[in-house]
C-alpha cells in the first residue's frame, strides 16, 4: 500500500487527479470506478481542468459508480447519477452510454444488483476503482457488518451514515434509508484502487482502515490485502498515522 499525507485538500485532490489521470493515458480504453460524495469534488474538478487543457482525454473510457441511493430516478438533484453529470461527465468526452451507475429507480433490488454485476463483469472488470472513506469506514455503501458482502447489492443505511448525508436533503427524513452498492468482492477485484480522505473528522477511520486489524466492522480495513492500493489523504485525516 502507498500511504501519501499532501499538505492540503487541494494538494490531496490534485494528487488523486493525477493518478487517475497518469491511468487514462497509460490505459485509454480502461474501466474506471468512481464515487460520490464531497471528498472526490476537488479531483473531478482537476481531471475537468486537465480535458479543458487538451492533456485529458475520456473518449474511450468505460465508468461504472460504486452505488446510488434506492428509490431515486436519475434526474433527482440528490441521486449519484445527478452527481456525476454534475461535476464530471458533462464537462468532459466521456460518451454517455459508456457511464453506468446503478439503477436507483429499479423497484427490484435483486434484479438491479445482478444487472450491474453483470454490466461489469462484461466490461471486463474494474481497471481503477476511486473510493473515497466514510466516517465508519463503510466503502461504497457496504456497512460495517458481520462480513464482507461480495457482490453488487443493496443495503440498508446505518443511522451514522443518514445523518452524515441529511446535510445534502430538505431534511433528515427525506434520505433514503436503502442503496445499491459494489460489493467489498467487486471492489477488490479491481486492478488497483485509488481511496481518498481528508479533514481531522477523518483521521481516526483512516488510522484504523490502514493501520489497524482487518475486520468486516470496518469495511475498508479489507484493502490492506489488495495488492495495489493508494491512499492519499491531506494532513488532518492523516494526523494519527
Amino acid at each position: 500500500m502507498k500511504f501519501i499525507i499532501t499538505e492540503d485538500y487541494d494538494a490531496m485532490s490534485r494528487a488523486a487527479a493525477n493518478v487517475i489521470s497518469g491511468y487514462v493515458t497509460s490505459h485509454p480504453g480502461c474501466v474506471l470506478g468512481l464515487a460520490t460524495g464531497s471528498t472526490p469534488i476537488g479531483l473531478y474538478s482537476c481531471l475537468v481542468k486537465d480535458y479543458e487543457a487538451g492533456v485529458l482525454s475520456f473518449s474511450d473510457v468505460t465508468s461504472f459508480n460504486l452505488d446510488e441511493y434506492r428509490g431515486l430516478d436519475p434526474q433527482h438533484d440528490q441521486s449519484y447519477r445527478y452527481f456525476m453529470e454534475h461535476n464530471l461527465f458533462s464537462h468532459v468526452d466521456i460518451e454517455a452510454a459508456r457511464t453506468h451507475v446503478p439503477d436507483g429507480a429499479c423497484p427490484d433490488a435483486e434484479a438491479a444488483c445482478a444487472a450491474y454485476e453483470q454490466a461489469i463483469a462484461e466490461a471486463g472488470g474494474l481497471g481503477l476503482q476511486l473510493l473515497g472513506l466514510g466516517h465508519n469506514g463503510h466503502i461504497g455503501f457496504n456497512e460495517p457488518a458481520p462480513d464482507f458482502p461480495k457482490y453488487t447489492h443493496c443495503v440498508t443505511l446505518t443511522e451514522s451514515t443518514i445523518n452524515a448525508n441529511s446535510r445534502l436533503f430538505d431534511s433528515i427524513d427525506d434520505v433514503p434509508r436503502e442503496a445499491y452498492t459494489m460489493g467489498i468482492g467487486t471492489i477488490m477485484a479491481a486492478k488497483e484502487i485509488l481511496v481518498v480522505a481528508s479533514g481531522a473528522d477523518k483521521a481516526d477511520i483512516v488510522r484504523r482502515a490502514f493501520f489497524g486489524p482487518v475486520t468486516p466492522e470496518v469495511p475498508a480495513s479489507v484493502l490492506q490485502f489488495h495488492p495495489n492500493v493508494t491512499v492519499i489523504v491531506d494532513k488532518e485525516a492523516g494526523a494519527l498515522c
